[in-house]
């Protein structure tokens, strides 16, 4: 099947297209990889579905391409996919050699509990393909226990206390992924210090007064584009590494050349904000005030 748009909006759609078992339960499931049997193959296939995917995997005949880039599964990867994203998939049934699961659940499941109030906490869920989290096989060990009782307990008859214990487990699941993802930005802190490095580098470039005069005030979505990275990825990187994410720094550019502009000129005011990007100068001017205390006019008499 090639170059085909197929949208999974259900767990039961999900079992049926992958060929497996009737769901044991109608809003969460977790599928073995090596189970496996769609009775197809897929080549460059395109996948919508409309519920959260947390997948274990090792292995090479299962490709999945998010956004412009595969993911690496050659050491054993675990990647986050929030509802709605598009995946590219390549699946050769006659291959084999790929083990580890697919955890999905539909986002009604945790719509009403605290964990789905906070789902936005969990930033992973939005970082692209190059950014998935490599675990260690002490950490696989620990997500697959957490997995294991899930299956256990929605593949069980459903009681009262069946989804307290489901959601629960899951933000148990999702906080040791935050701390894996805590673990990685350490120790690959080298390649880190390279991207901060870069990241410095573009920022100067973009904050010069003729690309401002030409482009505006850069935003989050176009560093981070620049950089190759995700939004989510390159902001959790340098809260890591620097202590401010990337709006933060983008922030600290514009108070840093607004403080210059106000002291050592004579400009007016609105068009010290026009050259910061600025359309309106009384935005500039809360703006300003929101960061430094003062007003742009307080700023200069000071």
């Amino acid at each position: 099947m090639m170059n085909e748009m197929i949208r999974i909006d259900s767990i039961s759609s999900l079992h049926e297209l992958l060929g497996y078992d009737k769901p044991k339960h109608p809003l969460i499931t977790c599928i073995e990889l090596h189970q496996f049997n769609p009775g197809m193959a897929y080549q460059n296939s395109q996948f919508i579905n409309g519920f959260y995917t947390i997948s274990l995997k090792n292995g090479e005949n299962f490709d999945i391409k998010y956004g412009r880039r595969y993911y690496d599964f050659s050491e054993g990867s675990m990647i986050f996919v929030a509802p709605e994203q598009l995946l590219t998939v390549d699946y050769d049934p006659g291959d084999q050699g790929s083990e580890g699961w697919m955890l999905c659940f539909h986002p009604d499941l945790i719509r009403k509990s605290t964990l789905g109030s906070k789902m936005d906490e969990y930033t992973f869920f939005s970082y692209a393909a190059n950014e998935a989290l490599h675990v260690s096989e002490k950490e696989k060990d620990i997500v697959t226990k957490i997995v294991h009782i899930l299956i256990e307990e929605f593949s069980q008859n459903i009681d009262i206390y069946s989804t307290d214990l489901i959601v629960s487990n899951l933000e148990v699941l999702l906080n040791y992924a935050k701390r894996f993802y805590g673990r990685q930005f350490i120790t690959r802190k080298t390649i880190h210090h390279d991207v901060v490095d870069r990241f410095e580098q573009l920022l100067k470039e973009s904050f010069t007064l003729h690309q401002l005069g030409e482009n505006g005030t850069p935003s989050v979505k176009e560093l981070a584009k620049e950089m190759g990275y995700s939004t989510n990825y390159l902001s959790d990187l340098l809260k890591k590494e620097t202590g401010k994410n990337t709006q933060e720094h983008i922030h600290f550019q514009i108070i840093h050349h607004a403080k210059n502009l106000l002291s050592g000129t004579s400009e007016p005011i609105f068009s010290i904000a026009y050259k910061l990007g600025f359309e309106y100068p009384a935005n500039f001017s809360k703006f300003f005030k929101s960061q430094t205390g003062m007003s742009p006019n307080q700023f200069r008499k000071y």
